[in-house]
């Protein structure tokens, strides 16, 4: 833990809060390999989401200039406007916004900074995941992502079809995110140590998906069905959607309806997912960030 992060902590009496999933990050290489991994210059518009005790947050407003931090621990508010005090002679900007980051406006900041924006983030392990499916839903605000995850998580992102790490969220965020694993990160690098080993993520992010896609909102309710019960061929899992016609659905695509979900390509899951959608008598309900998770 660098110095000045110590005298912080105890300057303001803060502890790590287990309530909030918090494990701050302490090492100075896997701080500056983020801002690597982040690929930021002087200037860029950067959004910092759980900034902490500002271990990554001073270094990257030396970077760039200009942070914008959304913080849920009103106990770090004072710590992170001490830093803000430390670099505004010099001319950094650091800004806070109190809140949960599943609840920002994302487009209102993208607004307020000026355009698109790199997100960076050491997310608590209990949240990461519905928050990585909420930025997704966010993506025309976003250049890209560097994200500290669980090292399980991680792989899920990137991970290929036909095995146990392939889900919903690798369906959903390859589709949207071109990603690759830069880091991986020790437990001794956070206070208090983790149970779990980490990992950073860089995802480049595009606002249009990657193969032809008719309803977002159909293809994340196809890919929540095929991954709710992964043991299920799809045409048992498909008519959680479309009970009527789900293997005639699968057919018409080319998909063997003995198949399972894991199996399915990104493209695999888009062709599905429009011909399911041709096929609906009525709109399906509104799939959650929280919901994708579950079958992540």
């Amino acid at each position: 833990m660098s110095a000045a992060m110590f005298h912080r902590l105890k300057r303001f009496g803060i502890d790590p809060k287990k309530s909030l999933g918090q494990n701050f990050l302490i090492e100075e290489a896997v701080v500056y390999g983020i801002i690597e991994a982040a690929g930021v210059q002087a200037g860029d518009r950067v959004v910092e989401i759980g900034p902490g005790p500002g271990a990554l947050t001073a270094p990257m407003l030396e970077k760039v200039g200009r942070v914008y931090a959304i913080e849920l621990d009103e106990r770090l508010y004072p710590l992170l406007q001490d830093i803000q005090e430390e670099y505004a002679p010099v001319g950094k900007i650091l800004e806070v916004e109190q809140n949960d980051a599943m609840k920002v406006d994302y487009g209102k900041v993208a607004a307020h900074l000026g355009g698109k924006f790199h997100l960076v983030a050491n997310l608590p392990y209990h949240i990461s995941t519905p928050i990585l499916f909420k930025l997704i839903d966010e993506r025309f605000y976003i250049e890209s992502m560097t994200l500290m995850f669980q090292k399980e998580v991680a792989e899920r992102i990137v991970a290929p079809p036909g095995g146990k790490n392939y889900g919903a969220l690798s369906v959903m965020a390859q589709l949207f995110c071109q990603g690759k694993v830069r880091l991986k990160v020790k437990p001794g690098c956070f206070y208090p140590i983790p149970k779990v080993e980490s990992a950073v993520i860089h995802l480049t992010v595009q606002e249009e998906p990657r193969f032809p896609v008719d309803d977002l909102n159909v293809l994340r309710r196809t890919v929540h069905a095929a991954f709710s019960q992964r043991r299920k061929t799809l045409s048992n899992a498909i008519r959680q959607v479309l009970p009527e016609a789900a293997s005639e659905a699968l057919i018409a695509v080319g998909i063997d309806p003995m198949r399972r979900g894991e199996t399915l390509s990104v493209e695999e899951f888009a062709l599905l997912a429009n011909e399911v959608g041709r096929r609906l008598p009525e709109a399906l309900p509104e799939a959650t960030p929280e919901e994708m998770a579950k079958v992540s």
